[in-house]
C-alpha cells in the first residue's frame, strides 16, 4: 500500500510533464471496503476497475471505462466457509489480440484464496449495465451467455460483442489446484487456489485527462481524492462512478464541475460541461445516462431488431434539466478564466464525436427555452400542482433515483425550491451578460427577459409549500419512540428539541400536494445555489445540524433522510440498509460544506446568524474528518454500539439494498471543498 501510495503521488507530480509530452504516467491505486478489494489502474489505452469479493458469495469483476464494458464471474454457494482473497500480483496492463486479429485491451492479475474450491455460478462479459442487473436481479439476457471452455488448467469465457464487434474474454489460469471438466475448481496440497486471471474488452478507449489538462495545479490535499477524480477523467466525459456507474450521468457530471470548479482546469471543466450540452434532446432535456457499447445493441435489438450500436439516451430524470443553467453561468460569468473563454466556448461545435452540427450556445437555447416554458405556470400561478412533478409513470426524477427516494411523492423539494429558481436566475444573468445574443431569436430574448421576475415568485412561494411543522410533544414522543426501534440513543435528540415546534421543508409532495414528512439533506442545496433570507439560512442549518434520530448528524456523517415523522411504511423504507436512507453520501457532505463557506462570505447576516453557521461548519468538518476513509466512495452506512455511531462499508451487510461504489465521481470534490483554518477536522 505504501509502495502504491508514493506512486500515485510521483504520478500527481509528473502529471504535467507527462501531459505535454502526449502521454500520461501509468498509475494505480487501491482501496478495501468491507468485503470488496478494489484496484483500479490506467495505463496508456488501458483503464480498468478490479473489484474481488469475499465472503460467501465471493465473485470477481473487471470493470472497464472503454464503452461502459466489463466481465465478472460470480462463484456458487457451495463454500465451507466465507473465503478470502488475497492478491498476489497486483493488476498490470494487458493487450491481446482476438481470434480475429482485434485488439483487446485489459489487465492480468494474480489472486489467491484459502478454499478447498471454488464453483463457478455465472461468467457475465458484456456491458456493466448487464452485470450490473445480474448483481442486483440475478438474470441476464439470453444472448450473452457465454459458455466456459477448459483447457487443461485454465477456464476461459469468450465471445464477441453482439454485432460482431470485438468482443470480451475472461481467462483463469490455475497455478494452484486442479480444474476439472465442467469448470470446478480445487484447492492444491496447501489448501489454497492460485489463479492468474486475464480480463479484456475490445471497446475502444477513452482519451484520458491528466496532469495541466485535468487539475490547475500538481499540489493536491487530498490523495485520494485526486485518485478518484483521475481515473475517472476523460476528454470524452467524466465516469460517474466505479464499478457500477463507469459512464456518462448529466447529473453527476454537473454537480461535480460545480463543486470542482475552483481546482479543475478549463479543460477539464469545458469538457465536462460539452458532455452535458452535446447529449441534450431536441427539445433541450439533460440525459441522465447513456446506454452505450453492447447495452445499445441489446436495446436496439429489443425495440427495433437491429444490432446498432447508436448511444440510446435516458431523459426520466427532472433535475439536469434546472442544474445546467446554474453550473453554466457560474465558470462563463464568476470564474475568471471561464469568462475570458466564454464566447469562443459557446461557439465551438456540440456534435458528439465533432462533425459539422449545432454549437454549445445554440444546443443550450434548447435547454433555456424548456426552462422558461416549464416554469411559466407556477410563475403566473404560485399553486402546488404548478410545480415541477416527477414525468408520469415514473417514481424517480432526482438524485434520489431509487424506487422509494423521495417517499412515493410526486414533486420533489430540491428541484422546485432550490434549483428552478437558480436556473431562472442564472439565465437571467447569462442574458444580460449578451453572451446568448448570437444564438437568440428575438422570440427567445422576450421570453427570456422573463426569467428574473419567475425567478422571484418561485423564489418566495416555492418553499413554503413544504413546510411542515410538529409540536415539540409531538416531535418528542416520536422520537423516543423511532429511536427504540431503531436502536440508537434518543438522549442528544430529545435535549435539542425544548419546548419549541420543529419545523422543516419536507423532502416532497405527493399527488395531492401533501407534504411527505422526512426531514433531509437537500436543505444544504440552498446553501449552495441560493441566498436564503437570514431566517430561512438559520433554519435550513438548524434542522441539518440537530443530532440524529432528529436531525442529520450522526458520529459516522450527516444521513441523508431520517422518517422520524412519517408513518411506519414509510420508516420501513427509510432505513441505513436503503440505497437513499438513513445512510451518508459522501458529496451531500460536501454540498453543505461549500454551501455554509458561500453563505459565511454574505454581508448581511446577523452576527447570531454568522454564529450558528460557524459552529456548523466546525462540527460538519468533524464527522467529515471522521469518515476520511470512505470520503470518496459513493456511500456508508453506520452501526450503533457503546452510545456512538460507527462507519459501516454500504454492502457489507447482506440486508444493504445495493453496494457503494469505491470510487465516485462526486465524493472526489474534496480536492475543492478544503476545511478552512477555522474549522478543524478530526484526525
Amino acid at each position: 500500500m505504501r509502495i502504491s501510495r508514493l506512486l500515485v503521488c510521483i504520478v500527481v507530480l509528473i502529471g504535467p510533464v507527462a501531459a505535454s509530452q502526449g502521454a500520461e504516467a501509468p498509475f494505480h491505486f487501491e482501496v478495501p471496503e468491507g468485503q470488496n478489494l478494489n484496484y483500479f489502474l490506467r495505463d496508456g489505452a488501458v483503464a480498468a476497475h478490479l473489484l474481488l469479493r469475499s465472503g460467501t458469495a465471493p465473485r470477481m469483476l473487471v470493470a472497464f471505462p472503454a464503452g461502459n464494458s466489463g466481465v465478472g464471474l460470480w462463484f456458487g454457494p457451495e463454500q465451507p466457509a466465507a473465503p478470502q482473497w488475497v492478491v498476489n500480483a497486483s493488476p498490470a496492463a494487458r493487450v491481446e489480440k482476438d481470434a480475429s486479429g482485434r485488439t483487446l485491451y485489459g489487465i492480468t492479475f494474480e489472486a489467491s484464496v484459502a478454499a478447498h474450491g471454488l464453483v463457478p455460478k455465472q461468467a457475465v462479459l458484456s456491458s456493466i449495465r448487464v452485470l450490473r442487473d445480474y448483481q442486483s436481479l440475478g438474470t441476464i439476457p439470453a444472448e450473452v451467455a457465454t459458455p466456459a471452455q477448459v483447457a487443461g488448467k485454465t477456464v476461459t469465457w469468450s465471445r464477441n460483442r453482439l454485432d460482431g464487434a470485438p468482443g470480451y474474454r475472461l481467462s483463469l489460469q490455475v497455478t494452484d489446484g486442479t480444474v476439472a471438466a465442467d469448470g470446478r475448481i480445487s484447492a492444491g496440497a496447501d489448501g489454497r487456489i492460485k489463479l492468474r486471471v486475464t480480463a479484456l474488452s475490445g471497446e475502444r478507449p477513452l482519451t484520458a485527462l491528466a496532469g495541466q489538462t485535468l487539475l490547475r495545479t500538481t499540489q493536491v490535499a487530498d490523495e485520494r481524492a485526486a485518485d478518484t477524480l483521475t481515473y475517472l477523467s476523460y476528454r470524452e466525459k467524466f465516469l460517474a462512478g466505479s464499478w457500477r456507474f463507469d459512464t456518462y450521468f448529466g447529473r453527476d457530471t454537473l454537480m461535480s464541475m460545480r463543486l470542482l470548479m475552483p481546482t479543475l482546469a478549463p479543460q477539464a471543466i469545458e469538457a465536462g460541461l460539452r458532455s452535458v450540452v452535446a447529449r441534450l434532446s431536441d427539445d433541450g432535456q439533460v440525459a441522465h445516462e447513456e446506454g452505450i457499447g453492447e447495452f445499445a445493441v441489446l436495446t436496439h435489438k429489443k425495440e427495433s431488431g437491429s444490432l446498432s450500436d447508436r448511444p440510446v439516451f435516458d431523459y426520466a430524470m427532472i433535475d439536469g434539466n434546472y442544474l445546467l443553467a446554474p453550473v453554466l453561468a457560474r465558470y462563463l460569468l464568476d470564474d475568471p478564466v471561464g469568462k475570458s473563454r466564454a464566447a469562443s466556448f459557446l461557439r465551438s461545435d456540440a456534435t458528439l464525436g465533432g462533425g459539422a452540427g449545432i454549437s454549445l450556445g445554440q444546443a443550450l437555447i434548447r435547454n433555456l427555452r424548456l426552462l422558461v416554458t416549464n416554469t411559466a405556470r407556477f410563475s403566473s400561478e404560485p399553486r402546488y400542482h404548478n410545480l415541477i412533478s416527477l414525468k408520469p409513470g415514473h417514481k424517480t426524477g432526482q438524485w434520489r433515483d431509487s424506487e422509494d427516494g423521495i417517499g412515493d411523492g410526486r414533486y420533489p423539494y430540491d428541484v422546485n425550491a432550490v434549483l428552478v429558481p437558480a436556473a431562472l436566475d442564472a439565465t437571467s444573468r447569462l442574458v444580460s451578460a449578451g453572451l446568448l445574443d448570437p444564438f437568440m431569436t428575438p422570440a427567445d430574448r422576450k421570453s427570456f427577459d422573463t426569467a428574473g421576475a419567475a425567478a422571484k415568485v418561485w423564489r418566495e412561494r416555492a418553499p413554503g409549500l413544504f413546510d411542515t411543522t410538529m409540536d415539540a410533544g409531538h416531535a418528542r414522543s416520536a422520537i423516543e419512540a423511532y429511536a427504540s426501534q431503531i436502536g440508537v440513543s434518543a438522549t442528544a435528540a430529545l435535549s435539542s428539541v425544548g419546548n419549541n415546534p420543529v419545523s422543516f421543508h419536507a423532502i416532497s409532495l405527493n399527488a395531492a400536494g401533501k407534504p411527505v414528512p422526512i426531514i433531509h439533506s437537500d436543505e444544504t442545496a440552498a446553501l449552495l445555489f441560493g441566498t436564503p433570507d437570514p431566517a430561512a439560512l438559520d433554519r435550513a442549518v438548524q434542522t441539518v445540524m440537530r443530532p440524529f434520530p432528529l436531525g442529520l448528524l450522526t458520529d459516522a456523517g450527516m444521513v441523508v433522510a431520517n422518517p422520524v415523522f412519517a408513518d411506519d411504511a414509510l420508516k420501513a423504507k427509510f432505513t441505513n440498509h436503503a440505497y437513499h436512507g438513513t445512510v451518508i453520501w459522501s458529496w451531500q457532505q460536501a454540498q453543505f460544506a461549500s454551501g455554509l463557506e458561500r453563505q459565511l462570505a454574505r454581508k448581511d447576516l446577523p452576527p447570531a446568524v454568522t454564529e450558528h453557521l460557524l459552529a456548523a461548519q466546525q462540527s460538519l468538518w468533524q464527522v467529515i474528518g471522521a469518515a476520511r476513509s470512505m470520503q470518496s466512495s459513493e456511500l456508508w452506512s453506520w452501526s450503533f454500539a457503546n452510545g456512538r455511531y460507527q462507519v459501516a462499508a454500504f454492502g457489507a451487510s447482506g440486508a444493504d439494498a445495493d453496494e457503494s461504489n469505491a470510487a465516485q465521481l462526486w465524493s472526489s470534490v474534496y480536492l475543492a471543498v478544503r476545511p478552512p483554518a477555522r474549522a478543524k477536522s478530526a484526525p
